[in-house]
């Protein structure tokens, strides 16, 4: 496949996102210079074949991907277009408005400087957890800094679209705004949530289900990294925080007065309608967020599927809902506790709920009502 990016690319920073653009690129023969302050994650990411450590006789770098925290993102592409002039440079932090004003306080040539957000990561990190394919499909914030040139927008934007994502553009006060809500809010939450667990008995977590684990999915995050993220986008996330903090205390108000009630007809005229307002207003924002291929969300049913935890019986499930000719639109597995067995859920259309039902039944599946 022809792409536009051209190398040499510098990618500065050898974690999980600046190994994965380098593997991308690699993939398509572009020639990647990798740099890191740690030896080992440098040496990992050229063993893992992200690029090769940069030379003082490698030639100038066209592009410069600065993938570092971004409480010294600012540094290093300061750094960065001093020490490569002619080169465009963009950073892949998650937080823009920071970083720009960092840039714009220390003088630095913002009209090669393009900042960046792929919205792409996984739990794991480093360039062990790197991927090629980490941001296919994704969208990648195209944040450019007021001044800069048409060319160095296009080189960004190529280098999204030839990584497979999405170019999204927003300016870097909008784009912080937007992450506090859909990225850092949900980091926080997970992180609450699953702090909860760490008392709880052997009994209680052995009641754990789909429910607690979708909750608290990202809170194994990287505590230094998230804690710079948050730091460099303090007021918007606070912003978010507060506003949170006032549903949340409404809804306690309410059960302290279910918990006072002797009944349900002694609680307190609308403490019950403000839990359920909460609960309501949880739908409404669920109903919003895009659903497959980024169009409006679409009611499915769920058929579960006992499926026992034995080799080869997840894919032979998934090719006998092939050959029911029904399209799968989802698919989760919950283990049973204690049990060789797990609960696949496939989403369908509701029109062929029925039709899989007995397709599945018939060729010995156990369904589950």
């Amino acid at each position: 496949m022809s792409i536009a990016t051209r190398g040499p690319v510098r990618v500065v920073g050898t974690g999980l996102l600046g190994a994965s653009v380098g593997l991308g690129l690699r993939r398509h023969g572009v020639e990647v210079q990798l740099a890191d302050p740690s030896r080992t994650a440098l040496a990992l990411a050229r063993d893992v074949g992200a690029g090769t450590p940069a030379g003082p006789d490698d030639p100038e770098p066209a592009l410069v991907v600065v993938a570092a925290p971004p409480d010294v993102t600012a540094d290093v592409v300061r750094a960065e277009l001093v020490a490569h002039p002619t080169a465009v440079v963009t950073d892949v932090a998650s937080v823009k408005g920071y970083v720009l004003a960092e840039l714009r306080g220390a003088r630095a040539d913002l009209r090669r400087y393009v900042g960046s957000h792929p919205m792409a990561g996984r739990e794991r990190s480093g360039p062990s957890a790197a991927v090629p394919d980490l941001f296919l499909g994704r969208p990648w914030v195209i944040a450019d800094s007021g001044v800069s040139h048409p060319d160095a927008v296009l080189a960004v934007r190529a280098l999204a679209v030839d990584l497979g994502a999405l170019p999204v553009a927003m300016d870097a006060a909008e784009h912080d705004a937007a992450v506090a809500s859909v990225s850092h809010l949900p980091q926080l939450a997970a992180s609450l949530v699953a702090a909860r667990l760490r008392d709880l008995d052997d009994a209680a977590l052995g009641l754990a289900g789909p429910g607690v684990r979708d909750v608290t999915r990202i809170a194994a995050s990287d505590p230094a990294l998230w804690t710079s993220i948050l730091a460099a986008n303090a007021l918007a996330v606070r912003s978010v925080l507060v506003e949170v903090r006032s549903d949340l205390d409404g809804v306690i108000a309410a059960l302290t007065d279910a918990a006072l009630a002797t009944g349900p007809e002694d609680v307190a005229p609308g403490a019950l309608s403000t839990i359920a307002r909460a609960i309501s207003a949880g739908n409404a924002g669920v109903a919003r967020i895009p659903g497959k291929h980024g169009g409006a969300q679409r009611a499915y049913s769920v058929v579960s599927v006992l499926v026992p935890d034995s080799p080869g019986e997840l894919a032979r499930l998934l090719g006998d809902v092939g050959a029911a000719g029904v399209n799968l639109e989802d698919l989760q597995i919950e283990h049973a506790a204690g049990r060789p067995v797990g609960v696949a859920e496939i989403s369908v259309l509701p029109g062929s709920a029925e039709h899989l039902h007995a397709e599945l039944t018939a060729r010995g599946w156990r369904v589950v009502r």
